[in-house]
Protein backbone atom coordinates (compact mmCIF):
# COMPACT_ATOMS: atom_id res chain seq x y z
CA UNK A 1 0.00 0.00 0.00
CA UNK A 2 1.37 3.43 -0.95
CA UNK A 3 1.50 5.83 1.36
CA UNK A 4 1.80 9.36 0.85
CA UNK A 5 3.04 12.09 2.99
CA UNK A 6 0.55 15.28 2.90
CA UNK A 7 0.95 17.58 6.17
CA UNK A 8 -1.86 19.48 4.68
CA UNK A 9 -3.91 16.63 4.64
CA UNK A 10 -3.60 16.67 8.70
CA UNK A 11 -4.52 20.29 8.60
CA UNK A 12 -7.07 21.99 10.65
CA UNK A 13 -8.43 25.19 11.62
CA UNK A 14 -6.06 25.57 14.85
CA UNK A 15 -3.24 24.03 13.03
CA UNK A 16 -1.18 25.38 10.05
CA UNK A 17 0.57 23.62 7.19
CA UNK A 18 3.73 24.75 8.27
CA UNK A 19 3.23 23.95 12.27
CA UNK A 20 1.83 20.56 11.04
CA UNK A 21 4.93 19.96 8.61
CA UNK A 22 7.10 20.86 12.12
CA UNK A 23 5.35 17.73 14.28
CA UNK A 24 6.23 15.90 11.30
CA UNK A 25 9.92 16.35 11.47
CA UNK A 26 10.35 16.45 15.12
CA UNK A 27 8.43 13.01 15.09
CA UNK A 28 10.85 11.89 12.45
CA UNK A 29 13.92 13.19 13.58
CA UNK A 30 12.89 11.24 17.39
CA UNK A 31 12.39 7.70 16.09
CA UNK A 32 15.17 5.86 18.00
CA UNK A 33 16.30 4.01 14.53
CA UNK A 34 17.56 4.82 11.44
CA UNK A 35 14.86 6.07 9.16
CA UNK A 36 16.05 7.04 5.55
CA UNK A 37 13.50 8.44 2.25
CA UNK A 38 15.29 6.91 -1.05
CA UNK A 39 14.16 7.84 -4.49
CA UNK A 40 12.69 4.37 -5.62
CA UNK A 41 14.74 4.35 -8.90
CA UNK A 42 17.95 5.79 -7.96
CA UNK A 43 18.34 4.68 -4.16
CA UNK A 44 19.62 8.11 -3.69
CA UNK A 45 18.77 9.22 0.40
CA UNK A 46 15.93 12.19 0.06
CA UNK A 47 16.09 12.41 3.60
CA UNK A 48 17.13 10.58 7.29
CA UNK A 49 16.79 10.97 10.55
CA UNK A 50 18.90 12.20 13.68
CA UNK A 51 19.34 8.81 14.72
CA UNK A 52 21.72 7.61 11.68
CA UNK A 53 24.60 9.28 13.84
CA UNK A 54 24.56 7.11 16.70
CA UNK A 55 24.52 3.90 14.38
CA UNK A 56 26.17 4.64 11.21
CA UNK A 57 28.71 7.25 12.27
CA UNK A 58 27.45 9.86 9.21
CA UNK A 59 25.54 13.03 9.73
CA UNK A 60 22.70 14.00 7.97
CA UNK A 61 24.30 16.09 6.08
CA UNK A 62 27.25 13.69 4.87
CA UNK A 63 24.68 11.12 3.21
CA UNK A 64 21.94 13.34 1.96
CA UNK A 65 22.15 13.39 -2.12
CA UNK A 66 24.37 10.21 -1.68
CA UNK A 67 23.84 6.35 -2.59
CA UNK A 68 22.03 3.88 0.17
CA UNK A 69 24.01 1.77 -1.21
CA UNK A 70 27.24 3.51 0.62
CA UNK A 71 26.32 1.39 3.59
CA UNK A 72 26.98 -2.20 1.78
CA UNK A 73 29.88 -3.66 0.81
CA UNK A 74 30.77 -2.49 -2.73
CA UNK A 75 30.26 -6.30 -4.54
CA UNK A 76 26.49 -6.83 -2.89
CA UNK A 77 25.47 -3.54 -4.30
CA UNK A 78 23.89 -4.98 -7.32
CA UNK A 79 22.33 -8.10 -4.69
CA UNK A 80 21.05 -5.18 -2.60
CA UNK A 81 19.56 -2.45 -4.99
CA UNK A 82 17.40 -5.76 -6.21
CA UNK A 83 16.26 -6.23 -2.80
CA UNK A 84 15.03 -2.91 -1.37
CA UNK A 85 13.03 -2.42 -4.52
CA UNK A 86 11.21 -5.72 -4.25
CA UNK A 87 11.35 -7.03 -0.99
CA UNK A 88 9.42 -5.34 1.99
CA UNK A 89 11.58 -6.84 4.64
CA UNK A 90 15.59 -7.61 4.73
CA UNK A 91 16.96 -9.66 7.83
CA UNK A 92 20.20 -10.16 9.21
CA UNK A 93 21.67 -7.43 6.72
CA UNK A 94 24.89 -6.70 6.85
CA UNK A 95 26.26 -3.13 6.49
CA UNK A 96 29.17 -0.53 6.80
CA UNK A 97 29.45 2.38 9.08
CA UNK A 98 31.53 5.01 8.58
CA UNK A 99 34.81 3.53 10.33
CA UNK A 100 34.51 0.61 8.60
CA UNK A 101 32.55 -1.44 11.62
CA UNK A 102 30.19 -3.94 10.04
CA UNK A 103 26.80 -4.01 11.43
CA UNK A 104 23.99 -5.92 11.71
CA UNK A 105 19.98 -4.66 11.06
CA UNK A 106 16.63 -5.89 10.23
CA UNK A 107 14.98 -3.61 7.41
CA UNK A 108 11.14 -2.63 7.02
CA UNK A 109 11.27 -1.18 3.15
CA UNK A 110 8.01 0.33 1.91
CA UNK A 111 6.79 2.49 -1.07
CA UNK A 112 4.96 5.92 -0.85
CA UNK A 113 5.32 9.42 -1.75
CA UNK A 114 7.84 12.15 -1.08
CA UNK A 115 7.56 15.80 -2.27
CA UNK A 116 5.50 14.41 -5.31
CA UNK A 117 8.49 11.88 -6.45
CA UNK A 118 8.01 8.05 -6.04
CA UNK A 119 10.03 6.72 -2.90
CA UNK A 120 11.09 4.21 -0.41
CA UNK A 121 11.14 4.52 3.14
CA UNK A 122 13.50 2.50 4.89
CA UNK A 123 13.16 1.77 8.60
CA UNK A 124 16.61 0.06 10.10
CA UNK A 125 15.71 -1.83 13.49
CA UNK A 126 17.71 -3.84 15.63
CA UNK A 127 20.85 -2.17 14.83
CA UNK A 128 20.33 -0.41 18.45
CA UNK A 129 19.46 -3.59 19.97
CA UNK A 130 22.99 -5.17 18.95
CA UNK A 131 25.22 -1.79 20.27
CA UNK A 132 23.64 -1.88 23.22
CA UNK A 133 24.12 -5.53 24.56
CA UNK A 134 27.70 -5.28 23.31
CA UNK A 135 28.96 -5.63 26.42
CA UNK A 136 26.67 -8.77 26.93
CA UNK A 137 28.22 -10.34 23.67
CA UNK A 138 31.73 -9.53 24.91
CA UNK A 139 30.94 -11.28 28.61
CA UNK A 140 28.84 -14.15 26.63
CA UNK A 141 31.69 -14.72 24.83
CA UNK A 142 34.06 -14.77 27.39
CA UNK A 143 32.42 -17.31 29.38
CA UNK A 144 32.37 -19.59 26.40
CA UNK A 145 36.34 -18.65 26.22
CA UNK A 146 37.04 -19.90 29.73
CA UNK A 147 34.73 -23.09 28.99
CA UNK A 148 36.76 -23.65 26.17
CA UNK A 149 39.83 -22.74 28.29
CA UNK A 150 38.85 -25.57 31.08
CA UNK A 151 41.19 -28.51 30.13
CA UNK A 152 44.28 -26.11 29.59
CA UNK A 153 43.83 -24.36 33.08
CA UNK A 154 43.63 -28.08 34.64
CA UNK A 155 46.74 -29.43 32.72
CA UNK A 156 48.68 -26.37 33.91
CA UNK A 157 47.87 -27.09 37.49
CA UNK A 158 48.22 -30.74 37.29
CA UNK A 159 51.89 -29.62 37.20
CA UNK A 160 51.92 -27.64 40.54
CA UNK A 161 49.92 -29.84 42.03
CA UNK A 162 52.09 -32.64 41.11
CA UNK A 163 55.78 -31.12 42.41
CA UNK A 164 53.80 -30.09 45.55
CA UNK A 165 52.01 -33.80 46.17
CA UNK A 166 55.61 -34.77 45.43
CA UNK A 167 57.27 -32.61 48.14
CA UNK A 168 54.89 -32.99 50.75
CA UNK A 169 55.06 -37.00 50.55
CA UNK A 170 58.89 -36.88 50.60
CA UNK A 171 58.88 -35.03 53.95
CA UNK A 172 56.05 -36.90 55.78
CA UNK A 173 57.85 -40.24 54.81
CA UNK A 174 61.10 -38.64 56.39
CA UNK A 175 58.98 -37.65 59.60
CA UNK A 176 57.40 -41.11 59.71
CA UNK A 177 60.93 -42.91 59.72
CA UNK A 178 61.98 -40.37 62.54
CA UNK A 179 65.22 -39.99 60.72
CA UNK A 180 67.05 -36.23 60.62
CA UNK A 181 66.68 -34.37 57.80
CA UNK A 182 68.99 -31.77 56.54
CA UNK A 183 68.06 -28.04 56.99
CA UNK A 184 69.50 -27.51 53.44
CA UNK A 185 67.29 -30.14 52.50
CA UNK A 186 63.83 -29.06 54.02
CA UNK A 187 64.61 -26.24 52.77
CA UNK A 188 64.54 -26.84 49.44
CA UNK A 189 61.55 -29.02 49.77
CA UNK A 190 60.00 -25.98 51.29
CA UNK A 191 60.71 -22.93 49.04
CA UNK A 192 59.78 -25.87 45.82
CA UNK A 193 56.42 -26.15 47.55
CA UNK A 194 56.11 -22.52 48.51
CA UNK A 195 56.92 -21.99 44.50
CA UNK A 196 54.59 -24.25 42.93
CA UNK A 197 51.64 -22.57 45.43
CA UNK A 198 52.49 -19.44 44.11
CA UNK A 199 52.05 -20.79 40.50
CA UNK A 200 48.86 -23.10 41.20
CA UNK A 201 47.68 -19.50 43.25
CA UNK A 202 48.33 -17.11 40.13
CA UNK A 203 46.97 -19.34 36.94
CA UNK A 204 43.35 -19.18 39.66
CA UNK A 205 43.73 -15.37 40.05
CA UNK A 206 44.30 -15.26 35.94
CA UNK A 207 41.29 -16.84 35.42
CA UNK A 208 39.22 -15.64 37.82
CA UNK A 209 39.96 -11.54 36.47
CA UNK A 210 39.77 -13.11 33.50
CA UNK A 211 36.05 -13.94 33.74
CA UNK A 212 35.22 -10.91 35.92
CA UNK A 213 32.87 -8.35 34.28
CA UNK A 214 34.71 -5.25 34.12
CA UNK A 215 34.80 -1.77 31.83
CA UNK A 216 37.54 -1.27 29.40
CA UNK A 217 39.92 0.46 30.41
CA UNK A 218 43.01 1.39 28.64
CA UNK A 219 46.80 1.31 29.38
CA UNK A 220 50.08 1.14 28.59
CA UNK A 221 50.39 -3.14 27.30
CA UNK A 222 53.75 -4.75 25.97
CA UNK A 223 51.71 -6.64 23.42
CA UNK A 224 54.27 -9.95 23.78
CA UNK A 225 53.33 -10.35 27.56
CA UNK A 226 49.82 -10.32 26.49
CA UNK A 227 50.42 -12.68 23.96
CA UNK A 228 53.00 -14.84 25.92
CA UNK A 229 50.39 -14.92 28.68
CA UNK A 230 47.50 -16.25 26.12
CA UNK A 231 49.84 -18.94 25.61
CA UNK A 232 50.99 -20.17 28.66
CA UNK A 233 46.90 -20.97 29.48
CA UNK A 234 47.32 -23.85 26.80
CA UNK A 235 50.93 -24.47 26.66
CA UNK A 236 50.62 -28.43 28.44
CA UNK A 237 47.64 -28.91 26.56
CA UNK A 238 49.08 -28.01 22.90
CA UNK A 239 52.01 -30.33 24.19
CA UNK A 240 49.99 -33.07 25.11
CA UNK A 241 48.70 -32.80 21.68
CA UNK A 242 51.54 -33.26 19.86
CA UNK A 243 50.86 -29.31 18.71
CA UNK A 244 54.50 -27.48 18.73
CA UNK A 245 54.63 -23.70 19.50
CA UNK A 246 57.07 -21.58 18.11
CA UNK A 247 57.65 -18.12 19.26
CA UNK A 248 59.43 -15.40 17.08
CA UNK A 249 58.66 -12.30 19.64
CA UNK A 250 60.32 -9.01 18.55
CA UNK A 251 62.45 -7.46 21.34
CA UNK A 252 62.27 -4.20 22.69
CA UNK A 253 58.54 -3.85 21.08
CA UNK A 254 56.88 -0.42 22.00
CA UNK A 255 53.61 -0.34 24.35
CA UNK A 256 50.30 -0.09 23.20
CA UNK A 257 47.57 1.42 24.75
CA UNK A 258 45.11 -1.16 25.41
CA UNK A 259 42.99 -3.01 27.92
CA UNK A 260 44.90 -5.82 28.65
CA UNK A 261 42.16 -8.37 29.90
CA UNK A 262 39.86 -7.72 26.64
CA UNK A 263 43.35 -7.98 23.97
CA UNK A 264 44.13 -11.43 26.10
CA UNK A 265 40.67 -12.44 25.07
CA UNK A 266 41.42 -11.87 21.51
CA UNK A 267 44.45 -14.01 21.77
CA UNK A 268 43.18 -16.89 23.46
CA UNK A 269 40.20 -16.44 21.15
CA UNK A 270 42.79 -16.66 18.05
CA UNK A 271 44.97 -19.46 19.83
CA UNK A 272 41.62 -21.40 20.50
CA UNK A 273 40.81 -21.65 16.36
CA UNK A 274 44.19 -22.53 15.20
CA UNK A 275 43.97 -25.17 18.36
CA UNK A 276 40.80 -26.59 16.73
CA UNK A 277 42.09 -25.68 12.72
CA UNK A 278 45.06 -28.13 13.71
CA UNK A 279 43.01 -30.71 15.03
CA UNK A 280 40.00 -30.62 12.45
CA UNK A 281 42.74 -31.45 10.06
CA UNK A 282 43.48 -34.66 11.92
CA UNK A 283 40.07 -35.26 12.01
CA UNK A 284 39.84 -35.17 7.80
CA UNK A 285 43.49 -36.44 7.14
CA UNK A 286 44.98 -38.34 10.37
CA UNK A 287 48.29 -37.74 11.31
CA UNK A 288 50.32 -36.38 7.96
CA UNK A 289 53.48 -36.65 9.40
CA UNK A 290 54.13 -33.38 9.25
CA UNK A 291 54.67 -31.52 12.20
CA UNK A 292 51.68 -29.62 13.62
CA UNK A 293 52.27 -25.92 14.69
CA UNK A 294 51.20 -22.70 15.95
CA UNK A 295 53.18 -20.29 15.15
CA UNK A 296 53.18 -16.59 16.77
CA UNK A 297 54.89 -13.36 15.43
CA UNK A 298 55.37 -9.89 16.59
CA UNK A 299 57.29 -7.04 14.99
CA UNK A 300 56.90 -3.12 14.78
CA UNK A 301 57.53 -1.59 11.44
CA UNK A 302 56.34 1.97 10.05
CA UNK A 303 54.99 2.74 13.30
CA UNK A 304 52.53 -0.50 13.59
CA UNK A 305 52.68 -3.07 16.14
CA UNK A 306 51.77 -6.23 14.79
CA UNK A 307 50.75 -9.83 16.21
CA UNK A 308 50.30 -12.66 14.10
CA UNK A 309 49.02 -16.34 15.19
CA UNK A 310 50.02 -19.30 12.16
CA UNK A 311 48.75 -22.31 12.43
CA UNK A 312 49.07 -25.69 10.07
CA UNK A 313 45.55 -26.44 10.41
CA UNK A 314 42.57 -26.82 8.03
CA UNK A 315 42.26 -23.76 6.21
CA UNK A 316 39.46 -21.99 5.44
CA UNK A 317 37.49 -22.21 2.20
CA UNK A 318 37.99 -19.06 -0.10
CA UNK A 319 34.03 -18.70 -0.16
CA UNK A 320 34.07 -18.45 3.56
CA UNK A 321 36.66 -16.68 4.06
CA UNK A 322 34.93 -12.84 4.04
CA UNK A 323 32.15 -14.05 6.69
CA UNK A 324 34.92 -15.42 9.78
CA UNK A 325 33.92 -12.24 11.66
CA UNK A 326 30.30 -11.82 11.06
CA UNK A 327 28.52 -12.74 14.50
CA UNK A 328 27.48 -16.70 14.99
CA UNK A 329 29.12 -17.96 12.07
CA UNK A 330 31.38 -20.53 12.77
CA UNK A 331 33.29 -23.21 10.11
CA UNK A 332 33.44 -25.31 13.06
CA UNK A 333 30.89 -28.88 13.32
CA UNK A 334 28.05 -28.61 15.82
CA UNK A 335 28.67 -27.99 19.29
CA UNK A 336 32.44 -27.05 18.50
CA UNK A 337 32.26 -23.69 18.81
CA UNK A 338 29.54 -20.63 19.64
CA UNK A 339 30.23 -18.00 16.39
CA UNK A 340 31.21 -15.51 18.80
CA UNK A 341 35.16 -15.66 19.19
CA UNK A 342 35.93 -13.95 16.02
CA UNK A 343 33.31 -11.49 16.03
CA UNK A 344 33.51 -10.31 19.33
CA UNK A 345 37.69 -10.39 18.85
CA UNK A 346 36.90 -8.04 15.71
CA UNK A 347 34.68 -5.54 17.59
CA UNK A 348 37.55 -5.48 20.59
CA UNK A 349 40.35 -4.67 18.38
CA UNK A 350 38.21 -2.17 16.45
CA UNK A 351 37.61 -0.50 19.24
CA UNK A 352 41.69 -0.19 20.03
CA UNK A 353 41.91 1.54 16.64
CA UNK A 354 43.16 -1.62 15.13
CA UNK A 355 42.94 -3.89 12.17
CA UNK A 356 41.92 -7.91 12.24
CA UNK A 357 43.03 -9.42 9.08
CA UNK A 358 42.94 -13.24 8.05
CA UNK A 359 44.37 -15.52 5.34
CA UNK A 360 44.17 -19.11 4.61
CA UNK A 361 44.62 -21.79 2.38
CA UNK A 362 42.68 -24.84 2.21
CA UNK A 363 44.02 -27.47 4.08
CA UNK A 364 47.49 -25.94 4.80
CA UNK A 365 46.51 -23.47 7.18
CA UNK A 366 45.39 -19.90 8.52
CA UNK A 367 47.10 -16.29 9.61
CA UNK A 368 45.03 -13.84 11.32
CA UNK A 369 47.34 -10.74 11.82
CA UNK A 370 46.30 -7.81 14.38
CA UNK A 371 48.21 -4.88 14.13
CA UNK A 372 47.50 -1.65 15.70
CA UNK A 373 47.78 2.04 14.34
CA UNK A 374 50.83 4.57 15.09
CA UNK A 375 48.33 6.88 16.93
CA UNK A 376 47.80 4.22 19.77
CA UNK A 377 51.47 3.45 20.63
CA UNK A 378 52.83 5.43 23.52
Amino acid sequence: MNLKVDPAASHDNSIGAKECEQRYRLLFNHIPNPVFVLDRKKLIILDCNESIKEIYGYSKEEVRGTSFLRFFEEDEHQNYALELRNSSTLIHVRQLTKDGRAIFANMRVAPFEYMDQKALLVAASDTIKILSIKRQLIQASKMATLGEMATGVAHELKQPLSVIKTASSFLLNWMKKGEPLKNDVLRAMIEEIDNHVDRASGIINHITIFGRKSEAKKEEVQLNAVLEQAVGIFSQQLKLKDIDVMKYLAADLPPIMADPNRLEQVFINLLINARDAVEAKRDRHGQTGSADRIILRTSYKNGKVTAEIEDTGIGIPESMLDRIFEPFYTTKKQGRGTGLGLSISYGIVQDHNGTLKAESVENKGSTLTVQFPADEVK
